[in-house]
């Protein structure tokens, strides 16, 4: 492409969309009309410019025209209950059911993982001693020890919003890190099975692994289960970059990353009732079957919600992507 020569062709043309944006509601129903032509036609230039020739300048221009025009030609539309109504009900289950190929494996072999790591402490006593000093361990691991108070250490509202917000913060940074290439998302998964096998390691040692499954249980499956999303989501959001598939990368990247932030709204919701959970449930003197029984409740209501609600949205054409009006503009792609 002879650059040049294409903006002396077209540069009437912008020129006129930039004058009609200017005159905004002042508009006739012919030179409506008109802007909508040069709108479309200004979006096909500006793929063929990005696509054959790199004038910075000249590209921040028609960026900036075509945006303007735009928003010009489909309106503004304010966030509504509908938007939130849709996402609770299609988008964010849908999002969850879409990628449940990348979130189901992480679960199953990240709980292999944590139980092999406490396999591995509980039959080796020269692990346990570089854990901690005898006496701290069994201050850990005896009736009444830390990790039973722990759940009961503070006031029950003021730690199920710590706990809310710990969760939530670490199902965030697996969204956010699988940009980059998934391997910040393995190791904060890694370090979550870590700390539970350390866990089931030194309580089965201490032959009270049945307690410490009493404690986690109640939350701990809707807990994990949200964790497991945000990292098999962050994997595939990451994988995104590696393979794009059909799409081009920008264009791939964005409709991920779109839903990974959804997704992330919709998982600090669930990882509220975990909290809640947490906070109000495992502490309290019901009996250790009603506690695991509640949060086996928990989980099973959120698979039905994923696998009824998602899946039905899922086949439906849903992605967890924003509504079209709200996406940017996508630009044809020269071959």
């Amino acid at each position: 492409m002879d650059l040049d020569v294409y903006v002396t062709a077209h540069r009437a043309e912008w020129d006129r969309l930039d004058h009609l944006l200017r005159r905004g509601k002042h508009l006739t129903g012919a030179e409506a009309d008109e802007l909508v032509a040069l709108y479309q036609r200004t979006a096909t230039h500006l793929s063929l410019i990005q696509s054959s020739a790199l004038d910075p300048m000249l590209t921040a221009r028609l960026t900036q025209l075509v945006a303007r025009a735009r928003a010009t030609v489909t309106g503004t539309r304010r966030a509504s209950w509908r938007d939130a109504a849709r996402f609770l009900t299609a988008g964010f289950p849908a999002a969850v059911y879409r990628s449940r190929h990348w979130w189901i494996p992480t679960a199953v072999l990240s709980t292999l993982l944590a139980a092999l790591i406490g396999w591995w402490i509980g039959t080796h006593p020269e692990v346990q001693a570089s854990i901690a000093a005898p006496e701290d361990l069994r201050r850990m691991t005896r009736p009444g020890g830390e990790y039973e108070t722990y759940y009961s250490s503070h006031p029950a509202a003021s730690f199920a919003a710590q706990v809310w917000t710990n969760n939530a913060q670490a199902a965030a940074m697996c969204l956010v890190l699988g940009a980059f290439l998934c391997v910040p998302v393995l190791w904060v998964l890694f370090l979550n099975m870590l700390n539970l096998g350390v866990g089931i390691g030194l309580m089965s040692s201490a032959g009270r692994l049945d307690t410490f499954l009493g404690l986690v249980l109640p939350h701990g499956l809707l807990e994990l289960t949200a964790v497991f999303v945000a990292a098999g989501t962050g994997l595939r959001l990451g994988w995104t970059l590696i393979d794009p598939g059909p799409l081009s990368r920008r264009t791939a990247l964005a409709q991920q990353g779109r839903a990974a932030l959804g997704m992330a709204i919709g998982l600090a919701l669930v990882l509220f009732v975990s909290g809640v959970i947490e906070g109000f449930v495992t502490p309290s003197g019901l009996p250790t079957w009603a506690r695991i029984a509640i949060g086996i409740a928990a989980e099973l209501a959120f698979l039905a919600y994923v696998y009824v609600l998602g899946g039905r949205a899922a086949r439906a054409g849903e992605t967890g992507d924003v509504e079209a009006p709200d996406r940017s503009a996508e630009l044809p792609t020269a071959a």
